[in-house]
């Protein structure tokens, strides 16, 4: 599949695993791919994000913050899971913090020393000394997304993959970070999905 990617849309999945290493989240989500496509070598889908009101900065802050509130303690599949048997990891939350305290769940400092900021399988004795760092693996929701962009392609009857089938992939998820970044902005897949289309319409 990833030989049918255009170049700024391997870019784009570079982009996605080093924003994920940079927060020091250890799977490559829908977030990412978002963050991802905001920069400026997406084409296509970084013009509709931006065109929609959407910058890296503000993303990038509604990910730091949502991914340390939900995250650190479950993944976005372990709270979509959840929710599927009537489950509101949030509310859930809010009791903890009710019963035991406002800090009960607080995330722990960041890592000072160089050896703590490393990934576990980059520390000496785990791989050995000097031994390169793997990338972090993608989330099955972040797989699936460029699943859905290879569909997205195939329906429009494309030969190449590019950041807006990535985009269109993306828009099809209503439950991951990326979704509920993009409707805490008040962007709606619709809209987004109206809009790449005709973007895609006057560069044909």
């Amino acid at each position: 599949m990833f030989e049918r990617f255009t170049a700024a849309a391997r870019e784009t999945v570079i982009n996605a695993r080093r924003t994920a290493q940079q927060l020091d989240h250890a799977k490559v989500g829908t977030e990412h791919l978002l963050l991802a496509l905001l920069a400026e070598e997406a084409g296509i889908a970084c013009t509709v994000l931006h065109q929609a009101g959407l910058d890296q900065a503000r993303v990038r802050a509604d990910v730091e913050r949502l991914a340390g509130a939900q995250s650190k303690i479950l993944g976005e599949e372990d709270a979509a899971a959840l929710q599927t048997i009537g489950i509101d990891l949030d509310a859930v939350l809010a009791r903890v913090e009710e019963s035991l305290g406002p800090q009960a769940l607080a995330v722990p400092p960041p890592p000072t020393s160089r050896r703590e900021r490393l990934w576990p399988w980059q520390r000496t004795g785990q791989g050995g000394s000097g031994s390169p760092g793997r990338s972090p693996g993608f989330t099955p929701r972040a797989k699936k997304t460029l699943e859905l962009a290879l569909r997205e392609a195939i329906q429009l009857r494309h030969g190449y993959i590019g950041t807006e089938h990535i985009l269109l992939g993306l828009l099809r998820d209503n439950a991951g970070l990326a979704a509920t970044v993009l409707a805490g902005a008040g962007v709606t897949a619709d809209a987004l999905r109206a809009a790449t289309l005709a973007e895609l319409a006057k560069a044909g």
